[in-house]
């Protein structure tokens, strides 16, 4: 009895090994391609193969980034498009949250909505840019509003599917013990959507980065996709790419954000 438990725990530390060993290969393998991608960047633009006055190198995008700390401008530009995008996805998920929760309580709210809401989904974005720049001027509540724009409808849709797909058996059961509405709400939709909840902020903070890079393009006079737009306009495309690649990082981060609470939800709920 004493060899088998050894053998088994010893077999499962060698699968223990090998998941650990997968991942870091997989680790590897993504920062050997991030690597060789910039190096042929570099390589390709200082051989001349591709037009360095268009598209830049890595090395002239990172001297543009440093020459923006040395400056005191880069966390600035920083602090704007990550708080702009982290207020627009707050508040953008907790209200679609909440309209999804409205439109599951009352099914003859959610048959009147349900057109509008699709058209809304439909309707382009960056159409309603220059609508809230005419609306609340230049600054950060035009790029809040275009974050919150972005995200809320499609938290609305997924949230909502969600709690409608739902096992009907379950609410029958809650109902045959007597549970009112919203015990059923609180008890059994909520926790049986916690993973489409999470499925939703996944897409929502990457819509209302979206949507708060297209508010900086229209009206903003900081961020990085006003440096994306200023670095255009005087043909400084080091700096446009420097701005690109901190976008990049911005977008990995908040979407790390996003799956730690994610992990954190799941380690609660087991």
């Amino acid at each position: 009895m004493t060899s088998e438990r050894a053998a088994y725990s010893q077999e499962h530390k060698q699968y223990l090994r090998r998941i650990r060993r997968r991942k870091q290969l997989i680790l590897l393998v993504q920062v050997l391609i991030l690597i060789c991608g910039f190096g042929l960047w570099e390589l390709a633009s200082s051989a001349g193969w591709i037009n360095e006055f268009i598209a830049s190198k890595p090395s002239r995008a990172w001297a543009a980034a440093v020459n923006l700390f040395n400056r005191g401008e880069l966390w600035r530009h920083l602090g704007y498009t990550i708080g702009e995008t982290v207020l627009g996805f707050t508040v953008g998920t907790l209200s679609g949250i909440i309209i999804a929760a409205l439109l599951w309580w009352s099914d003859f709210i959610s048959r009147v909505l349900d057109p509008y809401i699709v058209i809304l989904n439909s309707v382009p974005k960056v159409a309603l840019g220059p609508i809230f720049i005419v609306w609340l001027g230049t600054g950060l509540k035009p790029v809040v509003a275009m974050a919150i724009a972005t995200s809320i409808i499609v938290t609305i849709m997924m949230v909502h599917n969600g709690f409608k797909t739902i096992d009907p058996n379950k609410i029958k059961l809650m109902r045959t013990f007597g549970a009112s509405r919203l015990q059923i709400f609180t008890k059994v939709v909520i926790p049986a959507s916690i993973p489409t909840m999470i499925a939703a902020l996944k897409v929502s903070v990457g819509l209302s980065l979206v949507g708060t890079i297209v508010g900086e393009f229209l009206g903003s006079k900081a961020g990085l996709g006003y440096l994306i737009v200023y670095g255009g306009q005087i043909f400084n495309m080091s700096l446009v790419m420097a701005a690109v690649i901190l976008l990049s990082l911005v977008s990995a981060l908040l979407y790390y954000l996003v799956t730690l609470l994610e992990r954190r939800v799941v380690r609660y709920q087991d």
